[in-house]
């Protein structure tokens, strides 16, 4: 899957299905971001391989990762699969490929010993490092809280320094960057190493233009029908 967008408009990404239509992780957000016509559907999976944030933030209806592929591979649309945890890459690769999805299919991990090991699996599948992870204590707070906009604004500024070692140790090929940390020098450093930026979680159409002018690739929404639309407002090269 090509995820450079070379001047285009991003792609959009519906976030965990279409989180802000339907329960995240279920069958029912994932109908609804297709039905928003997203071009990429995320979702996150656990090591016992169901749709999950994480052990503790289950789904009542639990989509097993089969089931997911399988719908989706069905409707045509390619997938964006968010590892939350170490050591079943080598399943998820399996699991793409018995559906036939290893060409549009992007998968992304907070951990670099898994975008390596993906990298050794499936070299032909995008992997993207995704940042910042929990251990920057950034993500746990509620966005953009007061001490969260300046913990944001210095790992904004030391960016695009901290981007090519970032990808080079993890062996991504894919960024994934958390809005609050994008900018256009981060873009452009990106870019330069060949490496596309995806931009999470982004739900409001005021953000999804002033990333949209960045020059990010892809934009990961709750909402993946009003990206689409604010999107289709804008002047695109």
């Amino acid at each position: 899957m090509n995820l450079r967008r070379a001047g285009g408009p991003p792609l959009v990404i519906g976030h965990r299905g279409a989180a802000a239509r339907a329960p995240e992780n279920t069958l029912a957000s994932l109908q609804a971001a297709v039905a928003a016509r997203a071009d990429l559907v995320e979702f996150d999976v656990g090591p016992d391989l169901v749709l999950a944030h994480s052990r503790h933030e289950r789904p009542a209806d639990l989509v097993p990762l089969d089931d997911a592929l399988a719908y989706l591979a069905s409707a045509g649309v390619g997938v964006h699969l968010d590892a939350k945890e170490t050591g079943y890459e080598e399943e998820l690769v399996a699991a793409l490929r018995r559906h036939g999805l290893a060409t549009r299919a992007v998968v992304s991990t907070a951990f670099g010993a898994s975008t390596r090991r993906l990298a050794a699996l499936a070299p032909d599948v995008p992997r993207a490092i995704g940042y910042p992870h929990d251990r920057y204590r950034v993500s746990r707070f509620r966005w953009p809280g007061g001490l969260t906009r300046a913990a944001a604004g210095s790992l904004r500024l030391a960016m695009p320094r901290r981007l090519p070692l970032l990808l080079r140790q993890s062996r991504a090929n894919v960024l994934s960057l958390h809005h609050t940390l994008c900018s256009p020098a981060a873009v452009a450093v990106s870019h330069r190493v060949g490496a596309p930026v995806l931009v999470w979680t982004v739900n409001d159409p005021a953000s999804v233009a002033r990333l949209a002018g960045f020059g990010v690739d892809a934009i990961v929404s709750d909402d993946p029908e009003m990206a689409r639309e604010t999107l289709g407002t804008l002047h695109h090269p």
